[in-house]
């Protein structure tokens, strides 16, 4: 230990004795530091974003969609020139009967409605969705003020509405209370018996509080313009709640099965409708952010690793300046084990002050990030610092070694000699 502590004053003194070209060579260990632990942890943050926004609405969903692709059988144009959804309101009916589909808790259809939302003079162009009362059970969607409507809204199809916040900041400057108020969707008033509480962004960027929610059936009975040969409502979207997570792969199967049977798809032909698991899209979007990371890691390690060509040039220099002390040395018994270590000490108490400046400049920009962005919050796990020190380490033996087994390998006569 006593012989460590030596080493350690020596390579201090040493360094001390050229500040400058110390300061940049351990500068350029510090950005390649600072750049890889910022970079993990900004993947971290942005993995654990991910997963908690996919999370707030449950890991238990499952979605069927059409497939929008499709140009198969089955294939319809709207009026508008647009393709049909190839779901319709038969399919949920499919779906929530039980002994077709076990191990199911709740299956809520969705209709995306495209009309434009008035109050007075104010227009907007609003993302308006016509559900049943479960979609905000299932999609943990509470009332902020107000009241969400109910079972016996969709039963007596009432012109009711449930609004984002965006959405009453929109159509009611000036802080106006919406409650009790009438919008006009199309030319239909809907009264506004709810507002819903912040949502925020979702993980594609739409801004879920710049919504209007109106009962299923009042959509159909007023809004909805476009019907499928066969009579049927098209339906954008199908939520599925799954009893168990564990039933969902379960699920996912029985529904293919059902709506190919129910659409008529002959084997070996492509599914016009497309089923995705909650779950799976975590998977999928972890896996996605780790790869990123990693590459990002890599790029920034390329810093690191001129970094560590810095070290060992300035361990050349240091050998060649101190040739007479290593020649010294040996003439008065030190072993070649014994300069190898002191150089070897030199190198890595360099790179470690290097990582310690990185570490503290990571540290730095993530607390900055962390206070523009408080959704992301990225911090300097215990990972971060434990991939700092093991980094630094192995830069200043890699790069270190050469430089003093060079000096080890000096010969003490020649060294003397040496002006």
């Amino acid at each position: 230990m006593s012989k460590l502590l030596e080493n350690v004053r020596v390579a201090s003194t040493a360094l001390m004795s050229n500040k400058f070209r110390a300061l940049l060579t351990t500068l350029g260990i510090a950005i390649g530091i600072a750049a890889v632990v910022i970079l993990v942890s900004l993947g971290q943050a942005v993995q654990n974003y991910v997963t908690n926004q996919f999370l707030s609405v449950g890991s238990d969903l499952i979605y069927v969609r059409p497939a929008t692709s499709f140009r198969g059988p089955g294939f319809e144009v709207g009026r508008g020139g647009g393709q049909l959804s190839s779901l319709t309101e038969k399919d949920v009916a499919l779906l929530q009967d039980p002994f077709n589909v076990p191990g199911v808790k709740a299956v809520v259809p969705l209709i995306n409605v495209g009309r434009p939302v008035y109050n007075g003079s104010n227009t907007e162009r609003i993302n308006v969705s016509a559900t049943t009362a479960l979609y905000f059970e299932v999609m943990n969607r509470q009332a902020a003020s107000g009241r969400l409507f109910d079972d016996q809204d969709v039963l007596s199809a009432s012109r009711v509405a449930v609004i984002g916040q965006t959405t009453a900041r929109n159509l009611f400057p000036g802080n106006a209370d919406p409650l009790g108020d009438e919008i006009r969707i199309g030319n239909v008033t809907f009264r506004v018996i709810g507002i819903l509480e912040l949502f925020g962004t979702s993980s594609f960027g739409q801004d879920q509080d710049d919504v209007v929610f109106v009962p299923i059936t009042a959509a159909e009975l007023h809004l909805a313009s476009e019907r499928r040969s066969s009579g049927q409502i098209p339906v954008s979207l199908i939520y599925i709640q799954a009893a168990n997570i564990n039933a969902i792969d379960n699920i996912v199967a029985t529904t293919t099965e059902l709506l190919r049977t129910q659409h008529k798809i002959k084997a070996g032909k492509d599914d016009d409708f497309q089923i995705t698991a909650q779950k799976d899209l975590i998977n999928n979007f972890d896996q996605v952010i780790t790869t990123l990371t990693i590459f990002l890691a890599v790029i920034g390690g390329i810093s690191l690793v001129v970094g560590g060509i810095g070290v060992m040039n300035i361990m050349l220099v240091t050998v060649t300046e101190r040739t007479r002390e290593i020649g010294l040395r040996k003439a008065v018994g030190a072993r070649g084990w014994d300069v190898l270590l002191q150089f070897l000490t030199e190198a890595i108490f360099l790179c470690g002050i290097g990582g310690a400046a990185g570490l503290l400049l990571a540290t730095t920009v993530t607390n900055i990030v962390s206070a523009l962005v408080p959704d992301l919050s990225p911090s300097v796990s215990v990972v971060g610092v434990a991939l700092a020190v093991g980094v630094t380490t192995l830069v200043g033996v890699f790069f270190g070694l050469y430089p003093a087994s060079r000096a080890a390998a000096l010969n003490p006569i020649q060294a003397l000699r040496t002006e």
